[in-house]
């Protein structure tokens, strides 16, 4: 037991610390790039095929689909338990075959969906000083670097700040004297600037390297190169500088971060699978602190997920400590001995010690559910100490065990009741091996925490303590242990008055009891509100927000100026960040869109709820033509790994696109009248406006012109053409060729752009085209290759399950055309697949805790007595859930199964008093209740105060077990009076002889 502890401690300070467990989501995310294409273009040509290619990929239940101008996203959805390795593998493998079908300069990335897509720790760099492209060049060239380096840190990604290149600008009355066009000069570019290995020559003993170069290095350089004018012999040359001015500049870049008001460049380190939270926060912020960064840059952490582990670890440790305070309060209280008292504070301890030693064999992390499952375990290991030492005492106060062999021998006694409580307790643990999704991904780790304390409480309790206490133990701790006999006499008394009762018309009292119990819980199963997560405050929340479809990026940036004048007037928060064009976790974004991420001050302060509530109102009243969403990262992240972080979907499917937009506007107006629903998005997500540019072929072609060159001519004078890299130290440069300013500046001046014909006249635009302007292109979303569009809401001060009630009343009220077909998706979904198997779960844990007692006592009477008490039980736990106002979810459904093993576990203490071969009377089962009263008592009590603190919330981080532990005790309150009187009271009816008529 000793090496036990210490290769525990040991372990644990090896267990590497995250935030959630290690859990294999099922989706691959393949982003697309096209470059600059509309979207029903982009749709036809690249969405679609990649579809029906991936499609194919072995294991895909899903597929879905968002197009944009130039960019697409696919997500693919496999069944939980998928090897998704070979899945990332086999999607990579389809776009292989499909690739060369598409058009080219078509790229992808495919990533798998993990919590590594959102950073660990994000930290933004500010200046008052340098402009924004010397922060990125500090970003890219010192922070990543270093920070690339800390171990566990899988990536490191620079916001902001656009990386710098050389800008070209042609004059085009200087191209069209010349007869040149800007074709030319990125021609002209990209044969000046080489450096090419030509082989190699060996002479005198020495091996040589031959290169042809020419290295363009600087601005002049790139002036200084020649481009000839004309194509015949006797054309002349001029300069680069000629025609063009050079200058720096900065890539193209329609993206905005900042952070606290002032532009920043953002970095998000990124953890590995694997990785331990706190070390790799620790480590990055020791790497920054010797960066050595100049003295005009500020950099300030507006993200950092190690504060929400450490709040779950502090809470462990504070649910331990007091723990083991409270149990041995209730020891003292109860058997007044100092000895039995440090016995117990020193198993405690010294099982979770082992606990730590079985999570590192199995390479689990301490994250918020193991943590978690250790701090809900304490009372159970507390309880088994507690009833070996009790049983023991009590044989010591009896006289049959003065000397070690009589305490070895009573400590034997337990062995066959300690091995079946605690076989009761684990037996519910196992069915949530064949639950999948979010919720058995979480409560596994969960369940192998709790599993393995219990069985290393089992092996301290009936090995580790008789030794101990045979060893240990007085007679002098006896007879303080009378001391306390008083008050529990006369509690004694009054149970054996009650039980008197009960058992004097057991039939009429166990009619009343299971009636009042069952018609109460009923009624609080019905009124209970219903979640999907616990709400939990995790210090922080994302603001995610779309201003009117195609903005300029700077009316954008003025809008979101009114909302951070809101942020900043909010008391509860410390930092903010935000991103405009981009998203934290990444994803197609257009630059009209993007997010904040809000971090709150610690300490006392509103619930982040009514922050969260309070900001949003604020900016629908004082900043129109923003439309936001709040959530918190959790909720964001979980989401986002499975599908939609939205409470409410609702997925309208159908083939007429108007018909379709007009349903949605309809669905979206109609639900956002519905109480406590927030957030309404109808869907009809606008990428922006465009310049139509319709080439008049046959006017074109008079010219000497086709469609072709006039779209890479105007490419080159509007976005500019990527001509090659200048090297600069570690980094490559790029030089973009493009027309000036002033031609590009409005859109008016695009039908007056110059293009030079191949005999050297120009022309305008305007004469060989039509130029217009096509209004609110939107993005075309598909699932499974069907085109539909998705109403998401959130909800405010309303639980999930009473809403999408009311929800889908009013959508089927609606009486949408038949062509449309309607499909609910969102948390909801995930809300409903979790609640089934949950409750396979609950049911599964019901008939094993039954099985185990029919095993153990070989009395049919006895288990369906128990079963019934079980039941009764758990619909207490449906009436505290009502009385408190905590949500119905899958946390609350772990504690509700929870109860049914810590039930069966005072039930079979309670049945180990009986002789199941005798007849069972009245006496009997009196006698048994008051053996047990004291245990009993003991061990609800622990359990019950040792859950207090997950379930007052108290630690930051212990949001996620409070309907756990709330569920417990509420169930465990209820259990003690039911296993020693109504339990009696059903064994008596259950066990009477069945009386049959005599024939003839």
């Amino acid at each position: 037991m000793l090496l036990l502890t210490l290769g525990g401690i040991a372990g644990a300070l090896r267990l590497p610390v995250s935030l959630f467990p290690q859990i294999d989501y099922p989706r691959v995310v393949v982003a697309i790039d096209a470059g600059e294409r509309d979207a029903a273009q982009m749709e036809a040509e690249i969405t679609r095929p990649v579809e029906i290619a991936l499609r194919s990929v072995p294991g895909v239940t899903h597929l879905r689909s968002t197009t944009s101008r130039g960019s697409a996203e696919v997500a693919l959805n496999f069944d939980w338990g998928h090897d998704m390795t070979s899945a990332t593998l086999a999607t990579q493998g389809a776009l292989a075959t499909v690739l060369s079908s598409l058009p080219p300069g078509t790229t992808f990335d495919v990533r798998r969906s993990d919590p590594t897509l959102f950073p660990v720790v994000g930290i933004a760099l500010t200046s008052t000083s340098l402009d924004q492209e010397a922060l990125r060049q500090i970003a890219e060239l010192k922070v990543r670097p270093a920070l690339t380096a800390v171990p566990g840190v899988a990536g490191v990604d620079v916001l902001g700040g656009s990386p710098r290149e050389f800008s070209v600008n042609i004059d085009p009355a200087k191209l069209a004297a010349l007869g040149l066009s800007s074709d030319d000069v990125v021609k002209a570019l990209g044969q000046a600037n080489v450096v090419q290995g030509a082989g190699r020559i060996e002479d005198r003993h020495r091996l040589y390297l031959v290169l042809v170069e020419n290295r363009l290095t600087s601005a002049a350089d790139i002036a200084a190169t020649p481009v000839k004018a004309g194509a015949t012999g006797g054309s002349g040359i001029v300069t680069i500088g000629d025609i063009a001015t050079v200058q720096p500049s900065v890539r193209p870049d329609y993206t905005l971060v900042t952070s606290n008001g002032r532009r920043a460049v953002l970095v998000n380190v990124r953890q590995a699978l694997g990785g331990d939270t706190v070390k790799v926060v620790r480590d990055v912020d020791a790497r920054l602190k010797g960066l050595g960064l100049p003295p005009s840059v500020t950099v300030t952490p507006f993200y950092d997920q190690s504060e929400l582990v450490v709040g779950a670890a502090n809470a462990v440790r504070d649910a331990i400590l007091l723990g083991a305070l409270l149990a041995g309060l209730v020891l003292f209280l109860f058997l007044r001995s100092f000895r039995l008292m440090t016995i117990t504070a020193a198993v405690l301890p010294a099982v979770l010690a082992g606990t730590c030693l079985i999570l590192f064999a199995m390479g689990m992390h301490f994250d918020m559910m193991t943590l978690g499952g250790m701090a809900a375990a304490v009372g159970l290991i507390v309880d088994d100490a507690v009833v070996m030492l009790e049983h023991v005492m009590r044989r010591m106060q009896e006289g049959t065990a003065r000397d070690t062999p009589g305490l070895l021998a009573a400590a034997a006694e337990m062995a066959r009741p300690l091995f079946g409580s605690t076989g009761a307790t684990i037996v519910v643990f196992l069915p949530l091996a064949f639950i999948s999704g979010v919720s058995g991904g979480f409560f596994k780790a969960l369940a192998v925490t709790m599993v393995a304390a219990l069985t290393i409480s089992l092996l301290y309790a009936r090995f580790l303590i008789p030794l101990v206490c045979a060893h240990w133990l007085r007679p002098a701790d006896a007879a303080a242990a009378e001391n306390a006999a008083g008050w529990l006499g006369r509690l004694s008394a009054q149970y054996h008055r009650a039980i008197a009762r009960a058992l004097s018309r057991p039939a009429r009292f166990a009619a009343i009891v299971c009636l009042v119990l069952a018609l109460a819980g009923s009624i609080a199963w019905y009124k209970v509100p219903s979640g999907f997560m616990p709400k939990m405050d995790e210090g922080g929340f994302i603001l995610d927000y779309k201003a009117q479809p195609g903005a300029a990026l700077s009316d954008t940036d003025r809008l979101l100026r009114q909302v951070e004048a809101i942020i900043q007037s909010t008391p509860e928060v410390a930092s903010y960040s935000r991103r405009t064009g981009l998203q934290l976790g990444g994803g197609l974004t257009e630059a009209d869109e993007g997010d904040y991420f809000i971090r709150l001050r610690g300490g006392s302060r509103r619930p982040i709820e009514e922050v969260m509530g309070d900001i949003r109102g604020r900016i629908e009243k004082q900043v129109p033509g923003i439309q936001i969403e709040t959530l918190q990262l959790m909720e964001d992240l979980i989401g986002d790994l499975t599908a939609v972080p939205q409470p409410i979907e609702i997925k309208l499917f159908g083939d007429d696109p108007v018909a379709l937009e007009k349903t949605a506007k309809h669905v979206a107006e109609a639900i956002g009248k519905v109480n406590g629903v927030v957030e309404v998005v109808d869907g009809l997500r606008v990428a922006g406006d465009a310049i139509s540019v319709r080439v008049r072929p046959g006017i074109a072609q008079q010219q000497g012109l086709d469609p072709a060159t006039v779209a890479g001519q105007v490419e080159g004078l509007i976005g500019g053409s990527s001509a090659t890299s200048v090297r600069i130290g570690e980094q490559l440069i790029g030089v973009r060729v493009r027309g000036p300013a002033d031609i590009r500046a409005r859109a008016a001046e695009v039908g007056n752009l110059p293009l030079t014909a191949p005999d050297g006249h120009v022309v305008r635009v305007g004469q060989i085209a039509d130029v217009s302007i096509m209004a609110g292109q939107k993005q075309l979303t598909r699932e499974d290759l069907a085109p539909f569009i998705d109403v998401t809401a959130r909800l405010e001060g309303r639980d999930l399950g009473s809403a999408m009630t009311e929800v889908r009343k009013t959508v089927a009220s609606l009486h949408l055309p038949p062509s449309i077909r309607v499909d609910y998706g969102g948390l909801y979904a995930q809300q409903r697949q979790s609640f089934a198997d949950m409750t396979m779960v609950f049911a599964a844990a019901l008939l094993l805790a039954a099985l185990l007692l029919t095993v153990l006592f070989e009395r049919i009477a006895w288990t369906l007595a128990a079963v019934a008490t079980v039941l009764l039980s758990v619909a207490a736990v449906f009436i505290g859930l009502w009385l408190t106002g905590i949500e119905l979810d899958v946390s609350a459904l772990m504690g509700l199964t929870m109860v049914v093993g810590m039930v069966t576990e005072l039930i079979v203490f309670y049945f180990s008093e009986l002789d199941s071969e005798a007849t069972i009377d009245l006496a009997a089962l009196a006698e048994a209740g008051d053996k047990r009263l004291r245990p009993i008592l003991m061990s609800a009590l622990i359990a019950i105060l040792t859950l207090s603190p997950l379930a007052l919330g108290i630690s930051r981080g212990a949001g996620l077990q409070q309907p756990l532990a709330t569920a417990i005790i509420f169930g465990l309150t209820a259990a003690v009076p039911l296993v020693l009187l109504l339990l009696p009271a059903l064994v008596l009816l259950f066990s009477r002889p069945i009386r049959t008529p005599k024939l003839g």
